[in-house]
């Protein structure tokens, strides 16, 4: 992301009173998706929301100076994984989360790396949005559809 947008959608460290919101985020996001897979328990949700919640390696996404999302992003030896891109729906559709991929899409081609992501099979929306940004279907892991975009790769 460069300038004006860079400043716009800035992912930022989230601290511990975080967790809430980005639990918030990933069942206004997800939610649907999770129920229609292995139905959603508030408890048990949170229970995995709590695990996985590390602040250091989430980031909060902004937009227009307020809090909108969530970005998860691993840099492996070989890869650069994204975990998590989730909007709050009133800030999907606004053009968000295509510049925060773009902008993955360029840190893993200045790494060398393929980017690499897993999206939930009936999440049909996610899939989309993937293979319009140039994502390869690579396999499917349960009720998972493994994606990557290489190095070079044209659209």
């Amino acid at each position: 992301m460069g300038g004006a947008d860079a400043e716009r959608n800035r992912p930022a460290p989230p601290t511990a009173a975080d967790s809430d919101f980005c639990f918030q985020v990933h069942r206004a996001a997800l939610g649907e998706h999770v129920a229609a897979i292995w139905g959603w328990d508030d408890e048990i949700q949170r229970g995995y929301h709590d695990r996985a919640f590390v602040p250091g390696r989430w980031r909060v996404i902004t937009a227009d100076g307020a809090d909108a999302g969530l970005l998860v992003v691993e840099y492996r030896s070989a890869e650069v994984c994204l975990g998590r891109i989730e909007l709050d729906p009133r800030y999907q559709s606004r053009g968000i989360g295509g510049r925060l991929i773009r902008w993955l899409i360029g840190v893993a081609a200045e790494r060398g790396q393929p980017l690499v992501l897993e999206v939930l099979m009936v999440n049909t929306r996610a899939h989309a949005f993937c293979l319009r940004h140039g994502f390869r279907e690579t396999g499917r892991h349960g009720r998972k559809i493994l994606l990557a975009r290489t190095p070079g790769q044209e659209d």
